[in-house]
């Protein structure tokens, strides 16, 4: 009787207790892009917001247009990219529920320190990306539709280059993250388009240095929005815009903000002053 009543008392503890199953299903999926993960910024913000609130944040890391993608599918949750147009198409075909501005930095033109195309020092990235051209010294591209290859795309625009058809041997497409690609750099000692932050915690840098920066062409903002669950029921509604509420809170921004490399900040919290970048710290890139 007493082992049957011990069997019994086990069965009904099993049922009382299941907040560890339950706490284990709290997780929202956030398709972003390799600047953010491959920065180390979510190694620094994440553990505050879970902590704070039980939610544990599963970061897929793409390039902003596969992220964008992977949303469409219903595959993620929360989508925090940085290619203002791309967001607005994913807003205007309804798969995405309002955007939030949450931070900014910029991009820099990062080469060789021999400057084969004589582009160091200068300030205006049109020219230096021609001059580039001219000079068919060594590029490296991300060529996966990430923020940073919008961005790329545009300044050969600008400088009247029509890159798919004009681009040669010294044009390398790699289709890799921001990481990945600036070693295709390094090992190359070629010129490469890359953010900011991914810079400042890239560790492999060879001969690279950075030869443009300041041009205010080169300005990158993020922003951050729920997967519309009219498209997708199974979006997590309520968690994915905890993370979202949270990352523009006043906590969130101080978080951003505080991640350093260096002494130096990565990334510049705007959320509260949408999309004024003079509003901000006199210290940020570019000014």
């Amino acid at each position: 009787m007493v082992g049957k009543a011990m069997l019994v008392l086990f069965a009904w503890a099993l049922t009382a207790w299941p907040a560890p199953v339950t706490a284990a299903e709290r997780y929202v999926t956030v398709a972003s892009t390799t600047s953010t993960e491959q920065s180390g910024l979510f190694r620094h913000i994440l553990p505050i917001f879970e902590k704070k609130t039980g939610i544990r944040v599963r970061v897929v890391a793409l390039g902003t247009g596969q992220a964008l993608d992977m949303a469409r599918r219903g595959d993620a949750d929360v989508v925090f990219v940085h290619a203002r147009e791309q967001e607005e198409k994913f807003l205007a075909e309804e798969y995405g529920v309002r955007r939030c501005d949450v931070m900014y930095n910029d991009f820099v033109l990062v080469g060789p320190r021999s400057d084969p195309a004589r582009v160091g020092g200068g300030k205006d990235i049109v020219a230096a990306v021609r001059k580039i051209k001219e000079a068919r010294a060594p590029f490296v591209s991300r060529g996966d539709r990430s923020g940073t290859h919008v961005a790329e795309l545009k300044l050969w625009r600008l400088a009247g280059i029509e890159i798919a058809k004009e681009k040669g041997r010294w044009y390398r497409d790699t289709g890799q993250g921001m990481g990945p690609a600036l070693n295709t750099a390094a090992s190359m000692s070629a010129y490469i388009l890359s953010d900011r932050g991914t810079w400042l915690s890239f560790r492999n840098r060879g001969e690279l240095a950075i030869l443009v920066e300041g041009d205010k062409r080169l300005f990158n903002q993020y922003g951050i929005m729920l997967v519309n669950p009219q498209k997708h029921p199974h979006v997590k509604r309520e968690w994915g815009q905890a993370f979202i509420d949270w990352v523009t809170s006043s906590e969130g921004q101080r978080a951003i903000a505080a991640y350093r490399i260096g002494g130096e900040q990565l990334f510049f919290p705007n959320a509260a002053r949408g999309n004024n970048p003079d509003a901000g710290s006199s210290s940020r890139p570019g000014a």
